[in-house]
């Protein structure tokens, strides 16, 4: 007998189906799977003779032969064990259903017969939906962030003898399927829509805590840095802070989750989508609700940062997507990590060339940094810095001008002084005060940007800028002596411009204000302090 089961494999952020041959006839008894697999794929068949075997459904001395296609395409990872599973139990006419070909089949099976959960079934169960199949066999434990998606069926299945049952109670793919048991407990998400999130709710409508756990009205002091931060928010701008140990940039930093825009629906399933081929998605959780907060160690590597394998993963970098990457004592990561930023920055894609091909992953993030500016930490103050010169300059010149330039907003943040440190929360603003000011300044982007493929200032193309980012005829000669005096390249003069764009969003006007230039140059002027000397 001949059978066929769909199943997919994930490619970058995208879903190549998979079509599942199992094909069982008479002669020397043999079990062979084919197909271009990668090892643990290989070692599939004994899994799943076994798992058969302790289900109760003994193999007979037969010839089998398994085989994948498309053949040009590597299959690697923990999803073809159920599928190949299912192949094989119809072949065998254990399954009796005619075909299924409306059905998509994901899992890895254990030898006991249970199945586990897998990794990438979100944009699996997406692509599945949009090809046109009306159900899904899966794990059980994938079952809740499967459930997300609309218009598809979702049954989930903990053991092998599930599946079978399940299938076996089908009478006509046509007409739906025939349950002679009320109530049972197979049917959950058939002839009815599958339980979905709510989509109605907006970032606005969902409600946030008055007060959150690591809230803004915490941080005494330092309200120039916390300006800027709501401005880098605001805009989306990377966001870099330099100051002495203890003087709450890590403190700033952690806070900046609670004066983010809830996600909408859409960003939340394209998150999460991320995070489910990462298999960072937790069961329990279905959907992403927050956006990322991603801060790794100094020691990552490349391949951490930037995603890898032989079929690359995502990395921090996109795993950042949609939120925050917080690079903390940003001197410390190696060079090589920290150049790799680059490109993710200006195109808000990281893409991974590998023999069998190109695999691009989504980048668009809001990079927060913080550093010391020296090794003890406390130049330019002489009276407590012991580094001597080359020490300064061999410490600042591990961050090249090229990512520099890709940092909108930096600033210093200061020692906090005793009286700073006798505030009361009630002379500080909460991070829900500060994120409704963030929340009108995004809306008032949206709307500026509707039909364009940008949302934020900071995604604004030169040519955009000079549009949207209008000066007066005064101010186009205030900021050319700016250019000359700061030595500014083409992207920083943009990057003041666009940063000036965003204060006056905060504050509801059409027009840039002078002054609003003045606060976007501040925020520049301190790399040449710290970097002019050094790096070039």
């Amino acid at each position: 007998m001949y059978s066929v089961v769909s199943t997919a494999a994930i490619r970058a952020m995208e879903a190549r189906f998979i079509c599942v041959e199992a094909d069982v006839s008479d002669g020397m008894p043999y079990f062979e799977m084919v197909g271009f697999l990668s090892s643990e794929v290989k070692e599939a068949k004994e899994r799943v003779r076994t798992a058969l075997r302790n289900s109760g459904f003994a193999l007979p001395p037969k010839r089998i032969m398994v085989n994948l296609s498309p053949v040009n395409l590597r299959k690697v990872g923990n999803i073809y064990d159920l599928p190949v599973t299912v192949a094989i139990l119809h072949a065998l006419e254990i399954i009796k259903a005619d075909d299924l070909n409306d059905f998509i089949v994901i899992g890895e099976v254990g030898l006991d017969g249970s199945v586990h959960r897998a990794d990438g079934v979100l944009p699996i169960v997406c692509a599945a939906r949009t090809e046109g199949y009306r159900y899904c066999l899966l794990p059980k434990e994938n079952e809740k962030e499967a459930s997300c998606v609309e218009g598809i069926g979702i049954v989930g299945v903990s053991k092998v003898t599930e599946a079978v049952e399940y299938l076996n109670l089908k009478k006509d793919l046509r007409t739906g399927w025939h349950n002679e048991r009320k109530g049972d407990k197979y049917l959950s998400y058939v002839n009815q829509p599958p339980r979905n999130v709510n989509t109605s709710k907006s970032r606005d409508d969902m409600e946030v805590p008055e007060i959150l756990p690591l809230d803004f009205c915490q941080i005494h002091g330092q309200e120039t840095v916390k300006r800027a931060c709501e401005v880098a928010v605001a805009g989306m701008h990377n966001f870099l802070m330099i100051g002495p140990p203890g003087s709450g940039k890590t403190m700033i930093a952690s806070r900046i989750p609670g004066i983010l825009p809830i996600p909408t629906f859409e960003e939340r399933m394209e998150i999460s989508k991320i995070y489910s081929i990462a298999g960072a998605l937790k069961p329990e959780e279905g959907l992403v609700r927050e956006r990322p907060f991603r801060s790794p160690h100094h020691t990552v590597s490349v391949q951490g940062m930037v995603g890898g394998g032989q079929i690359p993963k995502p990395g921090e970098i996109t795993l950042s997507h949609g939120g925050v990457l917080f690079l903390d004592e940003l001197p410390e990561f190696a060079k090589s990590v920290l150049e790799t930023l680059r490109q993710p920055l200006e195109e808000g894609v990281v893409s991974i060339v590998r023999a069998s091909g190109r695999y691009d992953y989504p980048a668009d993030f809001l990079l927060v940094c913080a550093m010391n500016p020296c090794a003890c930490g406390y130049y330019p103050d002489r009276n407590r810095c012991n580094c001597s010169v080359n020490q300064v300059s061999h410490y600042l010149g591990k961050i090249s001008r090229p990512l520099l330039d890709r940092i909108d907003i930096s600033v210093e943040a200061p020692r906090v002084g005793y009286e700073e440190l006798g505030q009361t929360k009630e002379h500080s603003e909460t991070s829900a005060q500060i994120r409704e000011r963030i929340i009108r300044a995004h809306k008032i982007q949206n709307e500026r940007y509707r039909g364009q493929n940008i949302h934020f200032n900071s995604q604004l193309s030169g040519a955009q800028s000079e549009k949207y980012c209008e000066l007066t005829a005064k101010q186009k000669r205030y900021m050319g002596t700016v250019f000359e005096k700061m030595n500014l390249t083409a992207r920083g003069y943009y990057k003041i411009l666009k940063v000036a764009r965003t204060i006056a969003d905060l504050k509801g006007n059409n027009r840039i204000e002078t002054e609003d230039l003045v606060e976007a140059i501040m925020y520049k002027g301190i790399d040449e302090k710290f970097f002019g000397e050094v790096v070039r």
